[in-house]
C-alpha cells in the first residue's frame, strides 16, 4: 500500500524533475513518453488507492516532521479516502491523457522539455492539495498550482500580451488567496489545530458567527480558484496559454480545487448555512451569467472556458445546498467531456493555423470527422442529453435545488441548461458544419493523439452510469443527501430539462444552417455587452488597476519627498556625528581629558535625574 501512495504522488515530482534538467537542451520526444508514462504509472497507483479505501477504509500515512513551533504540531501527513481518491483518479486520468496528447501538440515547440516539466509539477502539486490531511499541506498544494498556472499560461512569454494573461491569474488568485489564509489563521486560533479531524470535531463547539467567518474567507480562496464572480476575469484570458494547459488547469483540475475545498471541508459550510445559501446564489447567477456571455463569444477556446465557468457554478450550487456528493460527482463527469472539448479545440486550432474565431471556420467535419464525433459527443455530454455523462450529473443538482424548495435557483439553472445547449451546438455548426470560410486545406490530427483523447470520449459516454457506485463510495465521508421528491416529480422534471435542452440544440442547429441570425445583430446593445464582458474587464481597468497605479504615484512621491529624505538625514546626521567625534581620537592628551571630565559630569547628571 505505501508503494501506491509514494508512487502516487512522487511520480509525477519526479517526471517535473527529470524533464526540468533537460530543459534547456534540444527538444526530446523520449523526454514526453516517459514523463506519460510516469504519469499513467501514478494514476494506476490512484486507482489501486481508490479500491482500498473503498473496501478497506481511509488510509492515513506519516511522511516526516513538519512544523513544530508553540502549541502547533503538525506532520507532514496524507488522508486517502474515497473523497480524495476519487479526485486523484480524475486528476490522473486526464493529465495522463494530457500528456500523451503533448507529445503531438507540442512536438514543433522549442520549449517541449521545458512544457513536460511544469506539466510534472503541476499534477504534483495538485496531488499534495488532495491528498494532504491538514489545511497547511492543502494550502501549498493549492499555491503549487497557482505557480504552475502562471508559468504555463506565460509558456510562450515572448509573444505580445501572454505575459499579461498569466500575470492577471496570478495577481487575481493571490488577492483571493489572502482571504484563505485569513480562514485558516481563524481556524487555528479557536481550534488550536490545522488537522481535519481535530478542527471538524471542534466545529461544533465554537460559536456560530466564528464559523460563519471561517466559512466565508475560506469561500474568497475557493472564489479565486474557480473563477467565480468577481474573480472570474483570469479564466477567459489564461486560454492564451497552450491548449492543452486549458484542458488540464482551466477546465478538469486547478478550477475545481475550489469546489474540493467546500466539499472537505463541509462541516465548516454545513455549519454555517447563510453563507451556503449565498454560495448557492452565487453558483446559480454565475452559471447564468457565464453562459450569456458563450452565446455571443466568437473564441473557440474562450466559449468553452465561459463554459467552464458556467458548470462550476453548477457545482457551488450544489455544495451550497449541502449536497456535496452531488457536486463532485458533476465535478468528475465534467472534467471529462469538458478536457474532451478543449484538446478537440487543439486538433482544430492545428488544421486552422492557430485560427480561434469559429466564423472563420465551417465545413470542417468532411476533414476531421474523428475530431468532430469526440466533440459533438462532449457536446451532448454538456448538454445534458441521456444516457451522456452530464445528463446524470448536472440534472441531479436541478433536481435537488428543487427539491430543497429553492424553485428560483432551479429556474435560472433550468435557463442556464438552456443556454448550455445553445451554445454548445453553436459551436458545433460554425465550426464543423456550413459553409467553409478558409482558403488553406485543414487537416486532421495525428492518429495516436485522437486515440488519446477516445478514453475521454467514452467516459463522457457511460460516466453517468456509475452514480450509484459513486454514491456508495463518497458517503462513506460526505454526508449523505437525500431529495425529499416523488419519482413522478422527479421524473417530469427530468422530462421538461431534456425538453428543453432539446428544443434549444434544435433551434441552435436550425439558426446556424439556415444562417437566420443577420450579420447586423453584432450591432445590437446586448450582443456589445455580452461580448464584451458585460464591461467588467473594462471597468476593472478604470477604476482598479488605474486607480491603484495613481495611488502608487502619490506613495512613490511620497516616499520620495519624506521616506528618502528622511533617510538621507540620518545618514548626513551619522557622518557628521563621525566626523565630529573623530577628533576625540586625535592623541591630544589635553583635549582627551576635557571630554573625560564632560562625560563624567554627563554620568553625574543622569545619576541625579534617575
Amino acid at each position: 500500500m505505501m508503494f501506491f501512495v509514494l508512487t502516487a504522488l512522487f511520480a509525477p515530482l519526479l517526471s517535473a524533475l527529470l524533464a526540468g534538467i533537460f530543459a534547456q537542451y534540444k527538444k526530446s520526444v523520449a523526454i514526453g513518453v516517459i514523463c506519460s508514462f510516469l504519469i499513467v504509472l501514478s494514476t494506476i497507483s490512484s486507482f489501486a488507492l481508490l479500491e482500498i479505501a473503498a473496501n478497506d477504509g481511509d488510509i492515513v500515512v506519516y511522511l516526516s516532521d513538519f512544523i513544530y513551533v508553540g502549541f502547533l504540531n503538525l506532520d507532514h501527513g496524507l488522508i486517502i479516502d474515497t473523497v480524495s481518491a476519487v479526485m486523484m483518479v480524475t486528476v490522473g486520468i486526464v493529465s495522463s491523457i494530457v500528456h500523451i496528447y503533448s507529445i503531438g501538440y507540442m512536438e514543433h515547440d522549442a520549449g517541449f522539455n521545458r512544457f513536460f516539466s511544469y506539466l510534472g509539477l503541476f499534477v504534483f502539486s495538485m496531488l499534495v492539495l488532495v491528498m494532504s490531511d491538514n489545511f497547511v499541506g492543502l494550502f501549498i498544494g493549492w499555491e503549487g498550482v497557482g505557480l504552475c498556472s502562471w508559468l504555463l499560461i506565460g509558456f510562450w512569454y515572448e509573444r505580445d500580451g501572454i505575459s499579461w494573461c498569466a500575470n492577471e491569474a496570478f495577481i487575481m488568485n493571490r488577492v483571493a488567496d489572502l482571504g484563505m489564509l485569513l480562514g485558516i489563521f481563524m481556524i487555528y486560533k479557536y481550534t488550536g489545530s490545522l488537522k481535519y479531524d481535530d478542527v471538524f470535531a471542534l466545529v461544533p463547539n465554537l460559536p456560530h458567527f466564528v464559523v460563519a467567518w471561517m466559512g466565508a474567507f475560506l469561500f474568497i480562496g475557493a472564489m479565486g480558484k474557480s473563477a467565480q464572480f468577481p474573480f472570474h476575469t483570469w479564466l477567459a484570458d489564461a486560454m492564451a496559454g497552450p491548449t492543452p494547459v486549458s484542458a488540464l488547469i482551466h477546465a478538469a483540475t486547478m478550477v475545481t480545487a475550489g469546489v474540493y475545498l467546500m466539499i472537505r471541508a463541509n462541516e465548516i459550510f454545513s455549519a454555517a448555512p447563510q453563507v451556503s445559501e449565498f454560495i448557492a446564489y452565487l453558483g446559480a447567477f454565475v452559471a447564468v451569467f457565464a453562459a450569456s456571455m458563450a452565446l455571443v463569444h466568437k473564441d473557440l477556446k474562450k466559449i468553452i472556458a465561459y463554459s467552464t465557468l458556467s458548470q462550476l457554478g453548477y457545482m457551488f450550487v450544489a455544495a451550497g445546498l449541502g449536497a456535496y456528493w452531488i457536486a463532485l460527482f458533476h465535478l468528475v463527469t465534467h472534467a471529462f467531456f469538458k478536457s474532451l472539448l478543449f484538446l478537440g479545440a487543439g486538433n482544430v486550432m492545428h488544421a486552422m493555423n492557430d485560427e480561434l474565431d469559429i466564423k472563420k471556420m465551417g465545413g470542417l467535419y468532411k476533414f476531421m470527422r474523428p475530431t468532430a464525433i469526440l466533440m459533438i459527443i462532449a457536446s451532448l455530454a454538456l448538454a445534458g442529453f441521456y444516457p451522456f455523462a452530464g445528463f446524470f450529473s448536472k440534472d441531479k443538482i436541478l433536481e435537488a435545488a428543487f427539491a430543497d424548495g429553492n424553485y428560483l435557483i432551479w429556474a435560472v439553472l433550468l435557463v442556464g441548461a438552456i443556454m448550455t445547449a445553445f451554445y454548445s451546438f453553436r459551436l458545433i455548426m460554425l465550426v464543423f458544419f456550413g459553409k467553409p470560410k478558409y482558403e488553406h486545406h485543414p487537416h486532421e490530427a495525428k492518429i495516436f493523439m485522437l486515440i488519446a483523447l477516445a478514453p475521454l470520449g467514452i467516459l463522457a459516454i457511460i460516466a453517468g452510469f456509475f452514480e450509484h457506485k459513486f454514491h456508495s463510495a463518497v458517503t462513506k465521508i460526505l454526508p449523505n443527501y437525500e431529495m425529499d421528491i416523488e419519482h413522478n416529480v422527479a421524473l417530469g422534471l427530468i422530462l421538461l430539462t431534456l425538453v428543453c435542452v432539446l428544443l434549444s440544440t434544435i433551434f441552435a442547429i436550425f439558426a446556424y444552417k439556415k444562417e437566420i441570425f443577420k450579420p447586423s445583430i453584432e450591432n445590437s446593445k446586448i450582443y456589445k455587452i455580452l461580448s464584451n464582458q458585460y464591461f467588467i474587464p473594462q471597468f476593472y481597468d478604470k477604476f482598479l488597476v488605474k486607480g491603484y497605479y495613481k495611488i502608487s504615484q502619490q506613495f512613490a512621491k511620497m516616499d520620495e519627498a519624506f521616506i528618502d529624505k528622511s533617510v538621507d538625514a540620518i545618514a548626513y546626521s551619522l557622518v557628521k556625528l563621525g566626523s565630529i567625534t573623530n577628533e576625540m581620537n586625535s592623541g591630544n592628551l589635553s583635549f582627551m581629558l576635557r571630554w573625560m571630565v564632560v562625560g563624567f559630569a554627563v554620568m553625574l547628571a543622569l545619576a541625579f535625574l534617575i
